[in-house]
């Protein structure tokens, strides 16, 4: 017979959030799990979703998913070990996406796992619908990719410094 997974401690209404927003918890995503109100942005439900995780708040993961929001929401007995002691979430960047109803939030989870801190990178997509935000989808795991800088011409002036134009200085190295 499997039993029910764990609950976390529910943080008290004036400590702080577990999402990190330096905020207390009845301020921050309290409201929005207790569904007292909407996410007002991405990033909020962002930060929602990841206190849930740290509650293990399914019921709130499951209706801000858009694609299991509209369906009921049955309670796994069995977890299957995955429920890790997430840590602490840090906010990369928030940005509005070609539609004004669709946004993206880059971020780090971290997590301890057998003593040693693991991080999750994402990218995520959300989408507003009549008013409320869902997660959608992860579009990118891991880091974001580099970006490599300009090419240097060989007649532009040269990256280093020197006066010189690149061609008669680092080019040559």
């Amino acid at each position: 017979m499997t039993t029910p997974p764990a609950t976390a401690p529910t943080p008290q209404l004036d400590s702080p959030c577990p999402c990190g927003s330096g905020q207390t918890f009845g301020a921050c995503c309290a409201p929005v799990i207790k569904r007292q109100r909407p996410a007002a942005t991405a990033e909020a439900l962002m930060r929602s979703r990841f206190t849930a995780h740290v509650l293990r708040d399914y019921a709130h993961l499951h209706r801000t998913f858009l694609a299991t929001a509209d369906k009921p929401y049955v309670a796994e007995t069995d977890t299957g070990g995955s429920d890790l002691g997430w840590t602490r979430l840090v906010i990369h960047s928030h940005e509005l996406g070609q539609k004004p109803e669709t946004a993206f939030v880059e971020f780090s989870a971290y997590y301890q796992d057998e003593g040693v801190e693991q991080v999750i990178q994402e990218k995520s997509e959300f989408l507003r619908r009549n008013g409320e935000w869902f997660y959608t989808r992860a579009v990118r795991h891991g880091p974001a990719p580099i970006k490599a800088g300009p090419k240097v011409g060989r007649n532009d002036p040269c990256p280093c410094g020197s006066g010189k134009k690149y061609k008669h200085c680092c080019l040559r190295a």
